[in-house]
């Protein structure tokens, strides 16, 4: 079971329409402290370590090596701090369907047992398709980060391993699965607000994502981070 309330209230959310060497972006943030050591968290988001919480991995995980999330995103490995003085962090492309993003996960240690996650997604205004953004919001791609940081929150809680993708497919399908989803959505919708939108255009594509994530709409996403 999954206390679902208290995992999306670990988690710190926000969104912010700027300008990043002079083009238009958005970035997504996402930030969650794990009761765990710092080199620990690091081993289990640089290695493939990956594959036991989020999504099986392939590839030269290094600085200028490429990787490749098995039926989602891959990219190049861009930057690369293993842990010293209680921070770490690590930068690469977001690469799926054509388009190119670009993540920043930087850790820090909280205490001897505890490390703060946080994760940066950031993608330029002009690759997203039009209309897409109106339509759908930044819970496109913020349910499927919170999925991942669920996901870690697991394996980093306990001596076994997080669910395999097949069985965290069912999951979300599964009652506890789309409240989930549904509270990770609202929790978008108010980053989204927060950024300037207009409170029923953010709650329509909080709405209309949440229902693509539990299959009760037309999937037409293409950022890697939804259910294919």
């Amino acid at each position: 079971m999954v206390d679902v309330n208290a995992q999306v209230q670990a988690v710190e959310r926000g969104v912010e329409s700027t300008e990043r060497d002079g083009e238009a972006v958005r970035v997504q943030r996402l930030a969650q402290e794990y009761r765990a050591t710092i080199d620990d968290t690091w081993n289990a988001v640089t290695t493939e370590r990956v594959g036991r919480w989020f999504l099986p991995i392939s590839g030269d995980l290094r600085v200028g090596g490429r990787y490749q999330l098995e039926g989602n995103a891959g990219g190049e490995v861009l930057e690369c701090n293993p842990p010293a003085d209680g921070a770490a962090s690590y930068r690469a492309t977001w690469e799926f369907g054509g388009n190119v993003t670009w993540i920043t996960v930087r850790l820090r240690a909280a205490g001897d047992q505890s490390t703060r996650l946080e994760l940066e997604h950031v993608a330029r205004i002009a690759d997203v398709p039009d209309g897409m953004w109106e339509q759908f919001g930044p819970s496109a791609t913020g349910i499927g980060w919170d999925s991942g940081l669920l996901g870690l929150a697991l394996h980093l809680g306990s001596a076994v391993d997080g669910p395999t993708p097949e069985e965290g497919a069912a999951w979300m399908m599964s009652d506890e699965g789309k409240a989930f989803t549904r509270a990770s959505a609202k929790e978008w919708e108010s980053a989204h607000v927060a950024d300037g939108a207009d409170q029923e255009v953010a709650a329509r594509a909080a709405a209309a994502t949440a229902a693509m994530y539990m299959g009760e709409a037309p999937h037409e996403m293409g950022d890697g981070t939804s259910p294919e």
